[in-house]
């Protein structure tokens, strides 16, 4: 029966997004918001969050250029006051950098970050101390140590250790929800104090399994939303791991879309087509807060930023790829502080993007 159910909510979204009309929502990006003093410089911006204050933290692929990306320390983390002014460099030359992924501010303030790279999550307290550790990094000493091989079958998961985690996010009774996204394909979740409590999922395309959870979200419920990104859906639980539904985003693309990186595929949805460049494919989610809230995520191709309700209605959507402002180039991670106000980290154009949303204007210029 759930399966019987889970197929009408699936088969409804997708027939929604693909008939719908779904608006353009006007936009505007603040140019030069975030000011690096001179000589530091912005690598590629894996995440961005936001705390109360409205300070801005970003995670960059930068640091040392000396060899390949697991071989240097390719992760940074800076903080940015409200307007965009400087503020620090937090965890300078840290034991855990790696490869950045994500970051994310707990309500209580606390930085949480993912490296991809050292199997580790970080909690800093809002001082920028190491509050708490999750996961341990490959140790230099060991023969064979290297970057995680996608071998199948999928390897075992371990508890408390993760292969390359993307994101994390918190319910309302302070528990930690962590994507343990690209070798083990899970979400493990472990309580406010730090233990481990569960995880669920393996490799898969069927309910409650994953192709790479490359993003997370929680809602106001407490419900766990994952970009599971190679299998083009966002699916939804609750706190426990009990899958609740699914839905995608299928509206068309543009006769003029442009692929940014890569050849442009003759057909975006064709097998051969890379699934990470597929339109509708998630890279992220990001769920503003507020009585009604709203889930936000974005594609690689055409590059477009959506914005649904969270049963997956497609209400509208803004931008393209490209390499000017209020273009995209690969959004790999959001923050939305309210409705109205995104930041989006971008992987290709070594950037983040302060944009302000307009959908009233845009119904007052109709009438």
């Amino acid at each position: 029966m759930k399966k019987f159910v889970a197929a009408i909510l699936i088969a409804a979204s997708t027939q929604t997004g693909a008939q719908q009309n779904v608006p353009e929502i006007p936009f505007t990006s603040v140019p030069n918001f975030l000011k690096l003093p001179k000589d530091l410089h912005m690598g590629e911006a894996a995440a961005v969050a936001v705390n109360a204050k409205g300070n801005v933290f970003v995670f960059s692929r930068g640091g040392s250029s000396m060899g390949p990306a697991y071989a240097e320390t390719a992760a940074q983390l800076f903080e940015f006051a409200p307007n965009g002014r400087f503020i620090r460099e937090i965890g300078k030359n840290l034991y855990a950098w790696s490869f950045a992924h994500g970051v994310r501010v707990d309500p209580r303030g606390n930085i949480w970050t993912i490296d991809k790279g050292s199997d580790m999550v970080i909690k800093f307290r809002p001082d920028g101390r190491v509050d708490m550790v999750f996961g341990r990094k490959q140790e230099a000493s060991d023969d064979g140590t290297e970057p995680h091989k996608r071998v199948n079958p999928p390897l075992p998961a371990v508890d408390s250790r993760f292969r390359q985690p993307t994101d994390v996010a918190f319910d309302p009774q302070g528990n930690v929800f962590i994507g343990d996204g690209y070798i083990n394909s899970r979400i493990a979740k472990v309580d406010k104090e730090g233990f481990w409590k569960k995880s669920w999922g393996d490799r898969g395309s069927a309910e409650g399994q994953f192709n790479t959870v490359h993003g997370i979200g929680a809602d106001a419920k407490g419900n766990v939303y994952a970009a599971d990104r190679t299998n083009r859906r966002i699916q939804v639980f609750d706190g426990e791991g009990t899958f609740l539904r699914q839905f995608t985003i299928d509206v068309p693309v543009p006769a003029d879309a442009y692929q940014i990186l890569g050849n442009k595929p003759k057909d975006p949805m064709a097998e051969s087509t890379p699934a990470l460049l597929k339109p509708g494919a998630p890279w992220v989610i990001c769920i503003s807060p507020g009585a009604t809230q709203y889930l936000y995520t974005a594609d690689a191709y055409p590059g477009r930023i959506y914005k649904l309700t969270l049963d997956g209605k497609v209400v509208g959507m803004l931008g393209k790829a490209g390499r000017q402002l209020k273009q995209f180039g690969w959004i790999h991670g959001m923050a939305c502080p309210d409705e109205n106000t995104l930041f989006v980290a971008e992987v290709l154009n070594w950037r983040v993007q302060k944009l302000l949303l307009n959908p009233k204007d845009k119904a007052a210029g109709e009438n």
